[in-house]
C-alpha cells in the first residue's frame, strides 16, 4: 500500500476525533508535510520511538501509541501466565498528550488482560525504572521524548530490572510491533476504570524518597553546609520539581531556590529554546536569579529528570556551564575519594561510561585503582553491566554516566537519574564550599592532577527520506574508504562497532567484545579520539571529539582543528 493510499485510509476513517481530522485535512495544503507524515511508520527500535505530534503514521498519537502498546501487549503473550500477570508500570512527562497517551497505553493492554500501574500525575523517568523494581513489574512504559522540543512526544520501553530493554528483547519487541500492520484496528478497552488498571502514586513516591537517602555520602558534611549552601535549581516546566524539591530538604540542603517561571509543568516550554541542559541557553533564568542571590550551583534537569546540567560559579562572579563529562569526573572524584577516606572503597569497584564520553573520569578512576569500564552508548547497557555485577559478584557499581548529561550512583534505579545527581552534586559543591572553594576550583584541581580534557559533540540533522539516506552514505563512505588521518594527525585504531572489529594502524584486527551497534571510532597518535554514530531517537549523525592538551588553550585550539576535520565529512 502507497503511503497516498495510507493517508486515504487514514481520512476514511471513523475512528479519528474532530481535531485529528482538521489536521489531516490542513495537510493537503502541504504536500512535503503530508508525505513526512505517512511515507513510512514512526521507527520503533532499541530505545523505542519519538517523534512529532499529530496524524500519521510517522507521527506520535494515540494510534501509533496503541500500535507499540499492541506489539508490547503480543510480546507479553508469548510469556508465562504468571509472568504476564505482573503486568506493566507507566509513566507520563509534563508533554502534550501525555496523560492520554498513558491511559491508551493501558487500555491497549487491559484488551489483553494485562494490568498495568498507571501514575495519577506526572513523574519523571527515573521514578518508572524505579517503580518497576518496586512494583515487581514485568515491564514499563514511559511516556516522554525526554529534552526535545516542545512538539515532540515519545515511548520508551523498560525490562524487568528497571533498564531500558537489552537489544535482545527490544528487537523481539520491534518485530511484535512492526507485525501490527493497521494502527487504525488496534483494539483498546473501553472503560478505563477496568480493575486490570491501577493507579498509583504517592506510597511509591515515598518509597522512592527513601531509597535515595542512600545517595548522600557525608551526611554530616550536609546537616553542617546544608544551611549555608546557596543553590538555585529549575527543572524547566518539566517533572523534576516534586522529588527533587523533597530530596533537597530531605537530605538537608535548606538555601535550595527553585526559578519561579520554569518549576511549573508547562508542555510549550514557554521560557526556553529548548528544554534541554546542555544548552547553555537553558540556564538563561537560573543564572539571572544565581547572580541576584550570589548563587553557588545551578542545576537544570530536563523534563523528564533523567538529564542533569550544571552551571558554577567562576573567581570573576560569573556563571560557567558545564559539560556532561565535566560533570561526570567532578562526581566520580568525590565518590571515589569519599569512600576511599572512609577506608571502604572496594577493591572490586567499577564505574562505567558510555565508549563516546570522556577519558578523564578513566584517568580518574586509574588513580584510585578503580575499574573503568565502557559499553555502547545507551544507559541500557550500564543497567545490564549493573545486573551481571550483581549476579556474578565481578565488580562492585559505583557510579555509571553518560556524557550526555545522564548519571546514575545508587542502582536502585537502572537508568540516569536527575534526582540522584542533583543530591550529590550539591553534596560536592557543598565539600568545596567548606574549603572556601567552588566546584570551579574543584574542577581546576582535577585538570592540573590529569590533564586538561575537553570534548565537543557535533549534531548534524538530516531529516525526512533524503537525510536517512544522507547519514547511510556517510557512514559507508567511512567504513568503504577508511580514515588514515584526521587534522594532519595519524589514525592508529579503527573500532568498528557494527563490524566489532578494532583494526590498528598496521592493519592487525581484533574482536570487540560488545554487541554490535552502528559506530565508528578513532584514537589518534595524540590520544585524541573520534566517534560518528546516527541517533538511535532523532534524525540525526553524531560526532563526537575527545582531546587532551597540557593546558586548557591546547585543549580548546585542538578541538577547533577536529572540529573542522569533522564538519568536512558532512559537506
Amino acid at each position: 500500500m502507497s503511503w497516498e493510499q495510507v493517508y486515504e485510509q487514514w481520512m476514511n476513517s471513523d475512528k479519528l476525533d474532530e481535531k485529528m481530522q482538521e489536521e489531516l485535512k490542513a495537510l493537503n495544503e502541504n504536500a512535503e508535510l503530508k508525505q513526512d507524515a505517512f511515507y513510512t511508520s514512526l521507527e520503533f527500535g532499541t530505545a523505542g520511538m519519538r517523534g512529532i505530534l499529530g496524524p500519521g503514521t510517522n507521527r506520535m498519537n494515540i494510534f501509533t501509541i496503541r500500535q507499540a502498546t499492541e506489539g508490547l501487549a503480543r510480546f507479553m503473550d508469548t510469556q508465562e501466565e504468571e509472568t504476564k500477570k505482573r503486568g506493566v508500570a507507566i509513566a507520563y512527562d509534563s508533554r502534550h498528550m501525555s496523560p492520554e497517551f498513558s491511559m491508551e497505553a493501558a487500555r491497549t493492554l487491559a484488551a489483553h488482560d494485562i494490568p498495568s500501574y498507571v501514575f495519577e500525575s506526572l513523574r519523571p523517568t527515573p521514578e518508572l525504572s524505579f517503580a518497576v523494581r518496586h512494583l515487581n513489574a514485568f515491564t514499563g512504559i514511559m511516556i516522554t521524548a525526554s529534552h526535545n522540543p516542545a512538539e515532540y512526544n515519545g515511548y520508551k520501553v523498560y525490562g524487568e530490572d528497571g533498564g531500558q530493554m537489552p537489544p535482545e528483547d527490544a528487537d523481539a519487541l520491534t518485530e511484535f510491533v512492526r507485525s501490527v500492520e493497521n494502527p487504525l484496528e488496534v483494539e483498546v478497552l473501553a472503560d478505563e476504570n477496568s480493575e486490570l488498571i491501577t493507579i498509583i502514586g504517592e506510597e511509591v513516591d515515598a518509597a522512592y524518597l527513601e531509597e535515595i537517602k542512600a545517595v548522600t555520602i557525608d551526611h554530616e558534611l550536609v546537616k553542617e553546609m546544608g544551611k549555608n549552601l546557596k543553590l538555585v535549581y529549575t527543572p524547566l516546566h518539566g517533572t523534576g520539581t516534586m522529588l527533587g524539591e523533597k530530596a533537597l530538604k530531605q537530605a538537608g540542603f535548606e538555601q535550595y531556590m527553585l526559578v519561579p517561571e520554569q518549576a511549573v509543568a508547562d508542555p510549550d516550554f514557554s521560557t526556553v529554546k529548548s528544554p534541554n541542559p546542555e544548552e547553555h541557553s537553558a540556564f538563561e533564568y537560573a543564572i539571572k536569579l544565581g547572580e541576584k542571590e550570589g548563587a553557588d550551583l545551578l542545576i537544570a534537569t530536563d523534563p523528564d529528570a533523567d538529564r542533569l546540567g550544571a552551571a558554577v560559579r567562576m573567581p570573576n562572579g560569573e556563571y560557567q556551564v558545564l559539560t556532561g563529562n565535566q560533570i561526570g569526573a567532578i562526581l566520580i572524584r568525590y565518590i571515589l575519594e569519599a569512600h576511599k577516606q572512609a577506608g571502604d572503597l572496594p577493591g572490586n569497584a567499577a564505574v562505567l561510561k558510555s565508549i563516546v564520553s570522556s577519558e578523564l573520569p578513566t584517568a580518574i578512576a586509574k588513580a584510585y585503582n578503580t575499574e573503568m569500564v565502557d559499553v555502547l552508548t545507551g544507559f541500557k547497557f550500564i543497567a545490564e553491566k549493573i545486573q551481571q555485577y550483581e549476579e556474578d559478584g565481578s565488580h562492585t557499581f559505583m557510579f555509571g554516566f553518560e556524557e550526555s548529561y545522564g548519571y546514575l550512583i545508587k542502582p536502585f534505579v537502572r537508568d540516569k537519574d536527575a534526582i540522584q545527581a542533583l543530591l550529590l552534586l550539591a553534596e560536592v559543591a557543598a565539600y568545596y564550599k567548606k574549603q572556601d572553594k567552588t566546584l570551579y576550583d574543584g574542577l581546576q584541581e582535577i585538570f592540573e592532577e590529569h590533564g586538561y580534557f575537553a570534548e565537543k559533540t557535533i549534531s548534524v540533522t538530516l531529516s525526512g527520506a533524503e537525510g536517512a539516506a544522507k547519514i547511510k552514505e556517510i557512514l559507508e563512505g567511512l567504513r568503504n574508504q577508511a580514515p588514515t588521518e584526521f587534522a594532519d594527525v595519524p589514525v592508529v585504531l579503527t573500532e568498528d562497532y557494527l563490524a566489532q572489529q578494532a583494526t590498528d594502524n598496521k592493519g592487525t584486527s581484533t574482536p570487540i567484545d560488545m554487541p554490535s551497534s552502528n559506530v565508528l571510532k578513532y584514537t589518534l597518535e595524540d590520544e585524541t579520539w573520534l566517534a560518528i554514530r546516527p541517533s538511535g531517537t532523532e534524525p540525526k549523525i553524531k560526532f563526537y571529539i575527545g582531546v587532551k592538551g597540557a593546558s586548557e588553550e591546547e585543549a580548546a585550539d585542538k578541538l577547533v582543528a577536529f572540529e573542522k576535520a569533522i564538519r568536512q565529512i558532512t559537506e
